[in-house]
């Protein structure tokens, strides 16, 4: 923790030249070769040119069966993908700054006519109340994973992260929020299994743990990997994942035990408080850890950021740094600065080049 935002920071093997990072973002931008358009990847390297610290990815899908859930996603998995993202990885290298891809496998949250597999998975045969927002239409109900599914969805994990340390990568994100599939494994709300993947919560971590330790098993040890835990999901945002704050902290309890160099948690509101009690979800889960904790969650300028530091050690921003390029160097000169709107965000699924 650090009231200085532009004090140097060590993570993992790195020295991270201020506490400012670029939240990792989903993304629609990505052609038939599934890599996404220039200025997508151009927006990452002038984050890193404009002093962004450490630079995430968009999400990017694991595997080219059941983890796609959104029509023009990134995958890394061929050597043409490698080569296109080996360019950004350097560039960003170039400039002082770190990169990290995430990814992910959407679960439940894809729908079959743009899956490749034509199926969506999840860890039980539930789906989502509200109806998808880009059909208009009812999330389909998944298929309950068999064990055969679980052991490919992990190495669809184990392959992207070997992509990824080819394409130079300094780091891997595991994505395990947003009611994506780890999330739907972790949550009670969307696991309903009764083998050893559900019920108790080490159990529902199971995936996690798996994915995790395969995952760290093919990528250096001079390279970071990551996690990222949300309460909340894109879907049914109303439902509180997990049931109270004791059930959170047992799960950062899990967590900790596990070979990663940092622990991601996304909020609304990093200044909320979480399951009703006096904690903020970054306090909540720093009493818990002691790795490396990122908070995001509406910091949008100087004053929010020291604030996010008291209780985390890396304040990623997601609006603020999409759609303003100089955000690190106004947040150096305290400038005033409104939180962008969700709607405002928007253009980040548009052809609209970012900025």
């Amino acid at each position: 923790m650090s009231t200085d935002i532009f004090s140097p920071f060590e993570l993992g093997p790195f020295t991270l030249k201020n506490r400012l990072g670029v939240a990792p973002m989903t993304r629609m931008s990505a052609g038939p070769e599934s890599i996404p358009r220039q200025d997508v990847l151009d927006f990452l390297v002038r984050r890193a040119e404009n002093g962004a610290a450490l630079v995430f990815t968009e999400a990017i899908v694991t595997d080219y069966e059941s983890a796609q859930g959104y029509p023009g996603q990134s995958r890394i998995l061929t050597q043409p993908q490698v080569d296109a993202w080996k360019r950004v990885t350097d560039a960003i290298r170039a400039n002082g700054a770190v990169s990290v891809m995430q990814m992910f496998h959407c679960g439940r949250m894809a729908w079959p006519e743009i899956n490749p597999a034509r199926r969506s998975i999840a860890p039980s045969a539930v789906a989502p109340r509200q109806d998808n927002p880009l059909t208009d239409k009812p999330y389909p109900v998944p298929e309950a994973m068999s064990r055969f599914d679980i052991e490919h969805v992990v190495n669809g994990f184990v392959e992207t992260a070997k992509g990824a340390v080819a394409a130079g990568f300094d780091g891997v994100e595991v994505h395990g929020a947003h009611g994506y599939l780890i999330n739907q494994f972790l949550s009670s709300y969307s696991n309903k299994r009764e083998d050893e993947y559900g019920g108790t919560l080490a159990n529902r971590f199971r995936l996690a743990r798996e994915i995790l330790r395969a995952v760290r098993g093919v990528i250096p040890r001079d390279r970071l990997l990551t996690l990222r835990i949300s309460n909340w999901a894109i879907a049914d945002m109303e439902v509180s994942q997990f049931k109270d704050a004791r059930e959170w902290e047992e799960l950062v309890d899990l967590i900790d035990a596990e070979p990663i160099d940092a622990l991601s948690v996304s909020t609304y509101d990093f200044r909320a408080k979480a399951f009703g009690t006096d904690q903020t979800m970054s306090g909540l889960t720093r009493s818990r850890t002691t790795k490396p904790l990122m908070i995001c969650g509406k910091i949008h300028d100087r004053v929010t950021a020291l604030e996010a530091l008291a209780e985390a050690d890396i304040a990623l921003s997601g609006k603020s740094m999409l759609l303003n390029p100089d955000f690190v160097g106004h947040v150096r000169q305290g400038l005033d600065m409104a939180p962008f709107s969700s709607q405002e965000a928007d253009v980040a699924y548009t052809e609209t080049p970012l900025p």
